[in-house]
């Protein structure tokens, strides 16, 4: 299942660090400070999601 969770942290870390910088930029921030914090808190948000979507696709 870490396999599993591995390949798809790499989907869903690219989606949720690009809709987060998306929706900083169309707030206006664009400076690095805040982009390098939505690209972090995309990061860090991708792991339990990433482990949640794994567990669901393994028990199944």
């Amino acid at each position: 299942m870490l396999r599993l969770a591995m390949v798809l942290f790499s989907l869903i870390a690219t989606s949720l660090m690009g809709s987060a910088v998306v929706v900083v930029l169309s707030m206006g921030y664009d400076t690095m400070t805040p982009i390098l914090a939505a690209v972090a808190v995309g990061f860090i948000a991708a792991l339990p999601v990433s482990w949640g979507v794994a567990r669901a696709i393994y028990t199944s």
